[in-house]
Order: C-alpha cells, then sequence, then structure tokens
C-alpha cells in the first residue's frame, strides 16, 4: 500500500509561481513513476519515472517542472507562469513495480486574472 500526501496549493495571480509536492509512505520502495493530474484525473500534467524521464502535457511544457526525491519518495512540481487556465485540483499520482496505482487526495491551485 502507498500513501500520497500532497500540498503547496493555493491562490496566485497570473503570472506567479507554486510549488507542489507530494510524499509517498508505505511501500515508497515499490514505486516505479510519479506524476501529477488534473480536471478530475484525466489529464496528465507531468510525470517522471525513478530514473528522472519526464514526459509534460503541451500545456505544461516550459512553463512547469516535475522533479524527484527517490530517498525522499516525493515528487515535485514546479509551476511558473501560472495562467487561470491553470487553475484545477490537482492530484499526485504514483504506479508501483506491480501495476497498482495510487492517488493522493488533490490539492487545489487557483489563478486569478
Amino acid at each position: 500500500q502507498v500513501q500520497l500526501v500532497e500540498s503547496g496549493g493555493g491562490l496566485v495571480q497570473a503570472g506567479g509561481s507554486l510549488r507542489l509536492s507530494c510524499a509517498a509512505s508505505g511501500s515508497g520502495s515499490s514505486i516505479n513513476s510519479m506524476g501529477w493530474y488534473r480536471r478530475g484525473r484525466r489529464d496528465l500534467v507531468a510525470s517522471i519515472s525513478r530514473g528522472g524521464v519526464t514526459n509534460y502535457a503541451d500545456s505544461a511544457k516550459g512553463r512547469f517542472t516535475i522533479s524527484r526525491d527517490n530517498a525522499k519518495n516525493t515528487v515535485y512540481l514546479q509551476m511558473n507562469s501560472l495562467k487561470p487556465e491553470d487553475t484545477a485540483v490537482y492530484y499526485c499520482n504514483a504506479f508501483t513495480y506491480a501495476r497498482s496505482m495510487y492517488w493522493g487526495q488533490g490539492t487545489q491551485v487557483t489563478v486569478s486574472s
């Protein structure tokens, strides 16, 4: 079992920045990839494998950076140049080597114009 706890959401003006964090507990060493989704967990924002291979949605490229600290079982999403259309609940996701998927509770990001 893996538990995911997100933090770092909030309200920011357009053009501002936020950094989201997601800490995994439990069987953290079983996690292969981690990522961030929004829009009801439908839209991938960014993902990163344990080896550091990243994948970004087109809307996130050039503005968002995903990173990971495997020792802390934590994934980060640095979001810069935020736009009102980035407003959403952001969900952390973990996919294990056993092909199980886990979700965090979500953190709200609101970007005002």
